[in-house]
């Protein structure tokens, strides 16, 4: 026996730093920092690192809401799209802002967080961009954070079944987005699957 102890999981930690932990807190930021700070970067671009910050101290403020019942990983990526959702609705300037119709680049200047070397990156970074922002975010987070179908309803706020919906919409309207030669190009050659291509840029965003 050497004495080692396993790492604690996220649940573990979150209730040693409802009891006063103060490390069990810095340890789970730091654990999640870089999934928040991705989530923001296509989305927020040089804002990201403020909203990183405004989403781990709504975690702090609200970490005694959390149900034990629940995802720690689903809660906190529920408060980081509130967050987001806020911030780029206080953007819109005439009429509501609406996720399913409104796109990160409807709302003003593309963010410059994220740069691509290879041009057919930077033309999928974009594409994600100009998706109606709940569609982007629902692609992010299966691609990037490998959310399945519950996890996804429950960031979304919205049932399984629905979630799915537009998680296959989301796709289809990616597809159209990208020219079938960048595809191709990025691929090899594989016209119809892009999803490898989309889980290459997680790395990219990784901030």
């Amino acid at each position: 026996m050497t004495g080692e102890t396993s790492p604690k999981g996220d649940e573990e930690l979150l209730a040693a730093w409802r009891s006063g932990d103060s490390r069990a807190g810095e340890e789970l930021f730091e654990r999640h920092y870089a999934a928040m700070a991705r989530f923001f970067a296509n989305k927020a671009g040089d804002e990201g690192p403020d909203l990183t910050q405004r989403a781990f101290l709504a975690l702090l403020e609200g970490k005694d809401r959390f149900r034990a019942d629940s995802s720690f990983r689903t809660y906190l990526f529920g408060i980081a799209r509130n967050v987001l959702y806020k911030h780029l609705r206080s953007k819109v300037r005439h009429g509501p802002f609406d996720a399913l119709r409104t796109s990160v680049r409807d709302l003003g200047p593309s963010p410059t967080a994220v740069l691509a070397k290879r041009r057919q990156d930077q033309l999928l970074l974009d594409a994600l961009r100009g998706l109606p922002i709940e569609l982007q975010v629902i692609l992010e987070l299966h691609y990037w954070e490998d959310l399945p179908g519950p996890a996804l309803a429950g960031v979304l706020e919205i049932p399984e079944g629905t979630a799915r919906t537009r998680l296959r919409k989301a796709k289809a309207v990616l597809a159209e987005a990208i020219p079938a030669d960048a595809r191709r190009r990025a691929v090899d050659g594989v016209d119809s699957d892009f999803e490898p291509w989309v889980r290459s840029l997680r790395d990219l965003v990784t901030l």
